[in-house]
């Protein structure tokens, strides 16, 4: 079948006039309200081309029924098959060994596919020392993982030892409920141990948050242990206790991990065990919400991690996103001791940078204290931001000195 035939069996999306710009740009999102008509009965997760009003060939896409309509895939009129693949999951792979992730001995969990970033909308893929766990976060890609576990099994080779899908909690909910995660190949026991610029962490992609664990503070990890040695350290949120492990590697006086999850509370114990042994005495761990925690705490700090949940998944639930992190960060800055360190973090994709600064700056205000700004921080680079798509731009940080 020639190419053209092939693209005339795809439903077609039209796009209104003047709305094929952001394609144009190459802004991987088709929002429904550029939509003109549609020739053909696109079902969830259909891969569409995509056309201006004259009928001009876009893009190839996957369609949903809802405000994203259209997640760009591909820019050539040229059906995706396996090798299409292979040549997206290499292409992501070169990009993380240029910046040094692949081929290290003291770091073996990475993120090898980061949605926009790397050109594949709606699939993340994170490796954990020879296992490869992959979340689908739209009905299309979900429909080609057949294609993407034999581009996995080519790209990593002996080198993998299984593949688990953890789609379930990501895909649209009606969808969802017919998916079951697994093993889409090969088996591993979990938890499941790699290493973190040394560091020893136990993951379990079967049961844990995401896919087990959070790599995108890997840097910002790395630069709390600079400043972490001899202090008293709050490491609030903690789920597995990223930040509590590297305080206590590098030489922290103590350190305190608050989660609300008890299960959490588990893991960051279960992670402390496993780099300094059952007895670390400079480590202590609650399970108890973080704003009660701090006001009920006499301790105070000399550092202290703020990196709670998304507290805004709509535009809608913003401006109370907003105050949450304003009440949450005058708490913690009151707990701080003269000259402490606050490491601040919001991973609200809907309340950017500047909101997040300026929320931030009224907390200080309404406390009133000194502050000043000695790091503005982002996710790790191998969840790369697609230069056309600012929101992947999701993870923002502050590191403030409070006098």
């Amino acid at each position: 079948m020639s190419v053209a035939a092939e693209l005339t069996s795809l439903s077609t999306v039209f796009l209104k006039p003047n709305r094929q710009e952001a394609v144009l740009r190459k802004h991987p999102w088709v929002f429904s309200g550029a939509i003109e008509r549609l020739k053909g009965n696109p079902a969830d997760g259909d891969l569409v081309q995509l056309c201006n009003q004259r009928g001009d060939f876009l893009a190839l896409g996957h369609y949903y029924n809802g405000s994203i309509a259209v997640k760009i895939l591909s820019y050539d009129a040229q059906l995706p098959n396996v090798a299409f693949w292979h040549q997206k999951l290499q292409n992501a792979y070169n990009a993380r060994y240029l910046i040094n992730t692949t081929n290290q001995t003291t770091t073996t969990c990475y993120r090898l596919v980061h949605g926009e970033g790397d050109g594949l909308p709606g699939l993340v893929i994170d490796w954990y020392n020879g296992v490869a766990v992959v979340q689908a976060h739209s009905i299309g890609m979900y429909r080609n993982l057949a294609d993407i576990v034999l581009a996995l099994r080519e790209l990593y080779g002996s080198a993998l030892q299984a593949i688990y899908n953890k789609s379930h909690e990501t895909l649209p909910e009606v969808f969802a409920k017919n998916v079951e995660n697994g093993y889409l190949w090969g088996n591993c026991t979990v938890p499941h141990s790699v290493q973190e610029n040394g560091n020893t962490f136990l993951i379990d992609w079967e049961t844990g948050q995401k896919t087990g664990f959070f790599i995108d503070q890997r840097d910002n990890r790395a630069l709390l242990a600079m400043y972490a040695s001899g202090k008293h350290v709050l490491n609030a949120f903690c789920y597995s206790g990223g930040f509590s492990v590297y305080a206590l590697a590098a030489g922290a006086a103590a350190v305190d991990s608050v989660d609300a999850s008890k299960k959490a509370v588990e893991l960051v114990e279960r992670n402390v065990s496993a780099n300094f042994g059952d007895h670390e005495t400079r480590h202590r761990a609650y399970a108890e919400d973080v704003t009660t925690f701090l006001r009920r705490s006499a301790n105070t700090y000399d550092l202290m991690v703020l990196d709670p949940p998304a507290y805004a998944k709509s535009v809608a639930k913003r401006h109370q996103a907003v105050q949450g992190y304003k009440r949450l960060n005058a708490e913690g800055i009151r707990r701080l001791k003269p000259n402490g360190l606050l490491f601040t973090f919001s991973c609200s994709q809907v309340v950017d940078r500047e909101l997040f600064y300026n929320t931030i700056v009224a907390a200080a205000l309404e406390v009133g204290r000194q502050v000043r700004v000695l790091h503005q921080l982002t996710q790790a680079p191998d969840h790369p931001v697609n230069f056309f798509h600012p929101e992947g731009s999701y993870l923002k940080g502050l590191v403030l000195l409070v006098e």
